[in-house]
């Protein structure tokens, strides 16, 4: 920051020039989409769909509005424009609206340009400081948005007609980057009115002032569709402001919903000590039962059990599998084991991960656990087909018919289960083929548990539960 130019005289010898934010922000785009990259990083399952959309609105410069249930990382979207300005940025220093030292629009920076000309000191702005955000609330207010007469101002003696009274909302203080205004629908009325001039005419006013700031600012908004579309909280005018309204949507698959999950979910490695001796226990939760994690938001989208109207957030699939890795975890350490993978009964943990975030429509309250329960084993059912072939499984039920038991459940040791492979030989083609070829105890337990359950979902054997036991034997 120390070669940049400090005045004005230094600003204007160093070429820099003034654009508008929408630009700025074009500019950056046409860069970014010419050179094949990116807009944002972390954004998944949007290429096709959400993006060339946004990449149109961008590039038109239009004001945004993003339609999308909970958990469609509209926010995460809005947040990233950020990485679309250039990094730093000029203002009159000691702007509170970040004027442009060419084009101040405040009485502040006008009268120091005024007093000190060419020689005005200028400060710099990092983009990330150009980003402004209010969750909208019934009771935000004009003065919150767009501002309010100061006061303590008026108390240190300058008269109520002069402009320098004024305390200044968010809006104008983000001049010249992003303003984001989240859950716009619950926006009273009232004060919606209050951002139809900056969408249109560009400019704020304030009470009775005779005071217009031209504002250079680009407005984005989100909604739930529910909110927007049919219970008419967002008034007409201000609707049609907008340029474009982008549609955002779930995972379309469950490959997305995995990179998703492996994203943003967190599966602990934790370091224990027991006396003199410190054990490091590491978690792994396996693809295959990541799969049924993210099945289960995948057919809770489709099931008429469950409102849609809410959504199914994607941060179910993601702390459903932090809680199954928890779960893991936690078994691990009662047994005293090293390392842990979680297994198919780990599942379980998923009622309280789950619970807040999907809502299920039954007549009978109590028939929540049981339907939550059915979209767990469907998933179980859906990948044990895709990951075990039929053929790999008849000579497992043939040695279940022979006489062979098998003891699972949560206080059963990795080493435990993992003999069940080489006491029932036939477990071992499709063990096998889950765990990749590795033989370690805890990724075999955890195979040979998924198979059984699989077997068991698919009625090819009986399962006796009890507590934190289950006995798999013949039909």
């Amino acid at each position: 920051m120390v070669d940049r130019p400090t005045t004005i005289a230094e600003l204007r010898a160093s070429g820099w020039v003034s654009r508008s934010v929408k630009e700025e922000i074009r500019a950056n785009v046409i860069v970014r989409i010419a050179a094949g990259q990116p807009l944002f990083a972390g954004v998944l399952g949007y290429d096709d769909t959400v993006m060339p959309q946004l990449e149109n609105a961008l590039l038109a410069g239009h004001d945004m509005i993003f339609l999308g249930e909970r958990g469609q990382a509209k926010t995460r979207i809005i947040r990233s424009l950020t990485g679309l300005l250039d990094e730093w940025m000029p203002i009159v220093a000691g702007s509170e609206i970040n004027d442009d030292p060419y084009s101040p629009v405040s009485r502040y920076a006008i009268d120091r340009i005024a007093e000190h000309g060419v020689g005005t000191l200028i400060s710099w702005v990092h983009r990330d400081e150009r980003f402004g955000e209010k969750l909208a609330t019934p009771d935000t207010s004009i003065a919150d948005l767009i501002g309010e007469v100061d006061p303590i101002k008026v108390a240190e003696g300058r008269y109520l007609s002069d402009e320098l009274t004024l305390h200044y909302g968010l809006v104008p203080r983000t001049n010249r980057g992003i303003f984001a205004v989240n859950e716009l629908p619950d926006l009273a009325e009232r004060i919606q009115v209050g951002l139809l001039n900056v969408l249109e005419e560009r400019d704020i006013q304030v009470r009775g002032y005779q005071v217009r700031l031209p504002l250079d600012l680009l407005l984005v908004a989100s909604a739930n569709p529910e909110d927007y579309t049919n219970r008419g909280r967002l008034i007409t005018p201000l609707k049609d402001r907008f340029g474009s309204q982008i549609r955002t949507h779930y995972p379309l698959d469950v490959e997305t919903e995995l990179a998703i999950m492996d994203q943003e979910s967190r599966v602990w490695s934790e370091s224990v000590s027991t006396g003199e001796t410190d054990t490091r226990v590491g978690v792994a939760v396996p693809a295959y039962l990541g799969e049924v994690i993210a099945t289960v938001s995948q057919l809770a989208r489709a099931s008429s059990h469950v409102n849609q109207r809410s959504g199914v957030s994607v941060r179910l699939s993601v702390t459903n599998r932090e809680a199954v890795g928890a779960n893991a975890l936690r078994r691990a350490l009662r047994a005293g084991e090293s390392f842990a993978v979680a297994r198919v009964d780990d599942l379980d943990a998923m009622v309280a991960s789950a619970s807040g975030k999907i809502e299920i429509e039954a007549l009978d309250d109590g028939s929540h656990g049981a339907i939550f329960d059915n979209l767990v084993r469907a998933a179980v059912l859906t990948v044990f087909k895709e990951r075990v072939p039929a053929d790999q499984t008849r000579a497992v039920i043939t040695a279940f018919e022979e006489g062979a038991v098998a003891d699972v459940g949560e206080d059963v040791s990795s080493q435990h289960l993992a003999e069940l492979a080489r006491t029932i030989p036939a477990l071992q083609r499709p063990v096998g083929a889950l765990t990749g070829g590795d033989e370690s105890p805890p990724a075999v337990a955890a195979a040979v548990a998924f198979v059984l359950e699989g077997l068991h979902l698919s009625k090819r054997l009986n399962k006796d539960t009890s507590a934190r036991r289950a006995v798999y034997r013949a039909r």
